[in-house]
């Protein structure tokens, strides 16, 4: 199977095309002064696909980050994530970023991101949401946790072992195809279902 997997809800975009356990090419980017790095998505996409001699018409499945993460980024996956497996008629999967950090970590750690209003989006084997701060300082006492560099000064004495993935050399969007070709192999995986995962509300700006 041609996987072809993308994030750009995170610090960075990660773009993967594979072949079942092959990984074909990997890009990684970063914003620039200009862009926010989701802006370089689909030209990216393009120059890989050509570099392996693929057209789009050769994907067999599309794999995304549906959030939580930057809300620009989310509308930036899914859009185009959907717009692309409605037209080649094949299988989408959207995985939680939340997931892909805590299998970047060998499912050893807890997961707790910066969720803003005082909250961090918090995550151990299954979803918890958004949580109160001082109620995550409880959670992941004396655990092994990845965060991110906003939460990292909190938790580093509250924690065992504590991470900033923004920090940490995790290849994110091979942890990310990485679970979407077991989820495809097993999943019905329609593109329909492919939505953002907005656990808080976006926030909303009202004109004066």
């Amino acid at each position: 199977m041609i996987l072809l997997a993308f994030d750009t809800c995170l610090d960075k975009t990660y773009i993967v095309l594979r072949e079942d356990d092959k990984i074909l090419s990997s890009k990684i980017l970063e914003s620039d002064e200009r862009n926010y790095h989701s802006a370089y998505l689909i030209s990216t996409i393009t120059k890989l696909l050509k570099e392996n001699n693929l057209t789009p018409k050769d994907i067999e499945g599309i794999a995304i980050n549906i959030g939580p993460g930057s809300f620009t980024g989310i509308r930036a996956c899914t859009t185009v994530a959907r717009v692309m497996a409605q037209e080649l008629n094949i299988k989408a999967v959207g995985i939680s970023s939340l997931e892909i950090l805590s299998r970047a970590g060998e499912d050893k750690y807890v997961v707790a991101l910066d969720a803003r209003k005082n909250k961090a989006y918090l995550y151990d084997g299954k979803l918890f949401g958004a949580v109160d701060l001082e109620e995550v300082d409880t959670i992941v006492k004396n655990r092994d946790i990845i965060t991110d560099d906003r939460l990292f000064e909190r938790f580093k004495n509250i924690g065992n072992s504590v991470i900033s993935y923004q920090q940490a050399n995790f290849d994110l969007g091979k942890t990310l195809s990485d679970i979407a070709i077991e989820r495809i192999k097993t999943e019905e995986c329609d593109w329909h279902k492919l939505l953002p995962l907005y656990i808080q509300p976006p926030p909303v700006t009202i004109k004066k």
